[in-house]
């Protein structure tokens, strides 16, 4: 007997991923950019424009924070800084460190330099990921019966490099804002789940929440992607397929009829997501005995709950964002305030996550991006460092929405069209 035919899809797969050197010589020279920008900053004063600096990711107020923690205040007196403690720790030392002949806060310029490259080698492994899945759907699907059937595009490699030459992204990098380490935390947690690595995913998805809160939304696209697995068309496309061999009564597509069944039932996958939540209470753990050694001679954790995810749902300080909350909230009436601040953190949570949920939960990697998107336009202090992670995430897509019936911009055409 001949042996058995290797995966579905995955000496194809194995083609269309091949590393070119391209892709790194454009990492380098975005690296380059980015070093010209810091090591020159006298022509881009970027760190007090709103788009690019928050009362949140505004790397000033940070260094003004570690100044007050060196002189026994409390990090967080006179209102100026609602950041995590432990940023604070790994950050704040830089800013006071000098280059010589140069600005002090380049070193955490430098920082962020890698954690964008970082954020990029991952994304691009997510893609690479995503790719594969993609490459055995379509075989299965008998959409796609060789490589020369359509063309493929390497998604992985276009998202890390929009990632990298955004000018958003590049804007948040040399603008002395932290929006590139919480990005990185973000993409950490998807790379994680991607990968089933559980405890990188549990720690990036807590790390990402501490440091911004609103990526706590991202634990139910977690949660899918642990439980059922990668991006995939709905079920009943498969089923259909199946339907449609035995109706032809093709040897070779009756033959696939049970392998069809099998992939299309798999079990959701319970033991793992628990083995998820473990981790993410470990993580919890550990980060809040961190926070509470920190801030032990400031108040502790009830100060740091005040100072900053209160802060953030109160919205509290009304400097000018690119957010709508500051514009709201500056013209609406005393007595009405309490109610729009209920309304608006509630609108999130009770009208766009769960029916999302619902009808994306075969495409928890899509779920994911239109999380983002959606917090990142509706959030109290929004920055352009937001608008540079989801518009990444959505060159994931870029096979997807390449045959597309109508115009990119309809993003959600993605998922209705394929089920």
């Amino acid at each position: 007997m001949k042996e058995e035919k290797k995966d579905v899809g995955g000496d194809m797969a194995e083609k269309e991923l091949q590393t070119p050197y391209g892709f790194w010589i454009w990492a380098t020279a975005s690296a380059i950019l980015r070093l010209f920008f810091i090591f020159f900053p006298e022509y881009f004063k970027l760190s007090s424009r709103p788009e690019v600096s928050t009362p949140l990711t505004s790397l000033r107020r940070l260094a003004e924070a570690y100044w007050l923690k060196q002189s026994s205040m409390s990090p967080y007196a006179g209102s100026m800084y609602h950041g995590s403690p432990l940023l604070l720790s790994i950050l704040g030392p830089l800013t006071s460190q000098r280059i010589k002949g140069h600005s002090s806060h380049q070193l955490c310029s430098l920082v962020f330099v890698i954690a964008d490259i970082l954020s990029a080698v991952l994304l691009r492994a997510i893609g690479q990921k995503l790719l594969k899945t993609y490459i055995m759907n379509l075989k299965q699907l008998g959409v796609l019966r060789s490589s020369q059937d359509r063309g493929i595009l390497p998604c992985g490699d276009i998202a890390a490099l929009v990632y990298l030459w955004n000018p958003f992204t590049i804007l948040s990098c040399v603008g002395l804002s932290t929006s590139p380490i919480e990005n990185f935390a973000v993409i950490v947690s998807l790379y994680g789940a991607v990968t089933r690595k559980i405890p990188l995913a549990a720690f990036g998805f807590i790390m990402a929440t501490h440091l911004s809160l609103y990526p706590a939304s991202l634990v139910v696209p977690l949660i899918f992607l642990l439980g059922s697995g990668l991006d995939a068309p709905p079920i009943k496309n498969f089923l259909q397929t199946r339907d449609r061999g035995v109706e032809n009564g093709s040897t070779s597509d009756v033959s696939k009829q049970d392998k069809l069944t099998r992939t299309t039932q798999l079990p959701f996958l319970w033991r793992t997501v628990l083995h998820f939540v473990f981790w993410v209470l470990v993580w919890s753990i550990y980060v809040l005995v961190l926070c509470s050694l920190s801030l032990k001679q400031y108040g502790g954790l009830e100060e740091m709950f005040k100072r900053t995810y209160r802060f953030i749902l109160s919205i509290e300080d009304l400097s000018p964002t690119i957010g709508v909350f500051w514009y709201l909230f500056a013209e609406v009436f005393d007595f009405a305030r309490s109610y729009v601040l209920i309304v608006f953190n509630l609108y999130i949570l009770l009208t766009s996550l769960p029916p999302l949920a619902f009808r994306l939960k075969h495409r928890p990697c899509f779920l994911a991006f239109v999380y983002l998107a959606i917090s990142s336009i509706l959030k109290s202090y929004p920055s352009v460092g937001d608008a540079a992670l989801y518009l990444s995430l959505w060159a994931l897509f870029v096979n997807e929405l390449s045959g597309s019936k109508t115009k990119p911009s309809h993003f959600f055409q993605y998922d209705l069209e394929s089920s």
